[in-house]
């Protein structure tokens, strides 16, 4: 099979963001749905519950391609025994900006820039964006200072930064300390690509130890333990009898 089969999460949020393509999801807390061109599945596994995710059969066959991303955000030890909850973000309601001269897009899809809020939910302070910017072009957007921020490759070149480091498709840049973020396309880009595209995200550090292993994020290994029992024991959920 394409995909993933089902298999749990417990104590943090999987975020899908699907550019191109078509990903089908669903979970054993009655979430799920269907993305393509620019959509976004929230999960938050909170508490824990098992989920799916796979292409369509006939995307599969017809030999399609994806082109997107999947985030896992950490929650705080307050909110890591949640009841699971799922956001449908369509592409459509993603709020849409762009610079003044028009050589930036910029897809505010979780937290807020320069007043304008995105539509997804967050248990601690984030922004997530994806930024268009046509060669040459130039975009400055004011930050959080006490937020981190980074800058992912989607497609094409440029720099980031006002010593412009380079970084492109694949590769990802950190900030430092501010209260602006400029990231600039450079004046050729790739031929895969007319456009640098690049995801820009960042948050409040939570600054908790985190215990990791699998599908599981947790704070201690005592946690990361009760989470096996749990999933063991079937009380992470149950697949849905009319599964595949």
């Amino acid at each position: 099979m394409k995909g993933t089969p089902w298999h749990p999460h417990r104590g943090f949020e999987t975020v899908t963001y699907i550019i191109d393509g078509t990903f089908i999801h669903r979970d054993s807390h009655g979430g799920g749905g269907v993305i393509t061109d620019g959509d976004t599945q929230w999960m938050t596994a909170g508490s824990g519950l098992l989920h799916i995710e796979t292409p369509p059969e006939s995307l599969v066959m017809s030999g399609g391609l994806f082109h997107g991303l999947q985030l896992w955000v950490n929650l705080p030890a307050s909110d890591k025994m949640i009841t699971p909850k799922y956001q449908d973000i369509r592409s459509g309601s993603v709020k849409l900006l762009t610079s003044e001269d028009g050589g930036a897009l910029i897809r505010v899809i979780a937290g807020e820039v320069d007043g304008h809020q995105g539509p997804g939910a967050t248990h601690t302070p984030i922004t997530m964006t994806h930024v268009s910017l046509t060669p040459g072009a130039q975009v400055t957007l004011p930050w959080r200072a006490d937020f981190n921020a980074l800058a992912y490759g989607l497609a094409g070149s440029g720099s980031a930064g006002q010593k412009r480091r380079p970084f492109h498709t694949g590769q990802a840049v950190v900030f430092g300390d501010g209260d602006s973020l400029t990231v600039r396309a450079d004046e050729k880009q790739d031929s895969r690509s007319a456009t640098f595209e690049f995801v820009l995200l960042g948050g409040l550090p939570i600054r908790e130890p985190v215990a990791w292993y699998g599908p599981f994020v947790m704070n201690s290994h005592r946690e990361l333990q009760q989470a096996m029992e749990d999933f063991q024991a079937g009380r992470l959920g149950t697949v849905p009898a009319d599964a595949n």
